[in-house]
């Protein structure tokens, strides 16, 4: 798929511009399909309150408003939305391991343009829309809204995030302690997301899934043990962002690396290292593949390249 955003890092703006047109109407949606994207939700006599609009030929006579239609003087009709509407939660992940690219855009910026554009798409399709912004330091959490402000407000708070990222670690932390901070920061999102996600949502979550991963010893279970909880009452969307420089290593040569503290060098040409080091993304992809099937969860790959 070809992306819009490049470089380093995100604004508003940028996010903001991922919106789709609704001046072109339905159709706008329809011509650009997205992974899980769904049809607008059919209104009729449901569970849900929508609106109260003038009658119209064909309406339930039994979802007559009778005190509108008395104030008004003509005939107004209850509408209501299907029970099928699902309002969308957005989870995006912009922990330090997203902050690795190879190819033009890192992955923090990969995930805020799939983050934003789920975003506008289900709001375009009249969904309330929340979310869920995953940093070093916790997680910020916006409960579902239909309205253009508050999917500005994740967004605004999903932009703070992306620019907080830094290549400098602080002093006495490298990529271990990283993603360990990752997988601490994961387990703080388990709560607030059992606690807003309910029944019956569509949870997208946009990650390189390190962080949740790297819980996985824990004896009480690990953070996507717990999402695969969550798809048990919820359809839940798994967006792997990655870029091709941690699934196969450069071409032969030697290379120097650091993790802001220590520097080393490797030689890429050593096969058994190049065996290594794809054998290890392939483990991480097949850990995804089989909890998102075991749990009835939708997994989707997206590169940088």
């Amino acid at each position: 798929m070809s992306w819009i955003l490049s470089g380093a890092y995100v604004s508003l703006d940028d996010l903001a511009r991922l919106r789709i047109p609704t001046a072109r109407g339905p159709s706008a949606t329809a011509a650009a399909p997205w992974h899980g994207e769904r049809a607008a939700p059919v209104r009729g006599r449901g569970m849900d309150f929508d609106e109260v609009r003038p009658y119209q030929p064909g309406d339930d006579l039994r979802s007559i408003d009778w005190r509108v239609t008395a104030r008004k003087g003509k005939p107004h009709t209850k509408v209501f939305r299907e029970e099928r509407e699902r309002p969308t939660l957005i989870v995006v992940d912009q922990t330090r391991s997203m902050f690795f690219g190879s190819q033009g855009r890192l992955k923090s910026v990969l995930a805020a343009e799939i983050a934003a554009t789920t975003a506008w798409r289900a709001l375009a399709a009249q969904d309330r829309v929340g979310g869920l912004v995953l940093d070093q330091s916790g997680v910020r959490v916006f409960k579902p809204l239909r309205r253009e402000a508050a999917v500005l407000r994740v967004l605004a708070a999903l932009v703070e995030a992306n620019r907080a990222l830094d290549a400098d670690p602080e002093p006495g932390e490298g990529a271990s302690e990283a993603t360990t901070e990752g997988g601490d920061a994961w387990w703080r999102l388990v709560a607030p997301l059992l606690r807003i996600a309910g029944v019956n949502h569509r949870i997208v979550i946009v990650s390189d899934f390190l962080g949740a991963s790297a819980t996985l010893p824990d004896p009480h279970g690990a953070a996507l043990d717990a999402l695969a909880g969550i798809a048990r009452h919820n359809e839940v969307e798994l967006h792997f962002v990655h870029d091709p420089l941690e699934r196969e290593l450069p071409p032969a040569g030697r290379y120097h690396v650091t993790d802001g503290e220590r520097r080393e060098s490797f030689h890429s040409g050593d096969g058994g290292l190049r065996s290594a080091y794809r054998a290890r993304f392939d483990g991480h992809l097949r850990t995804l593949e089989q909890t998102a099937s075991r749990s009835g969860m939708r997994l989707t790959q997206a590169s940088t390249a």
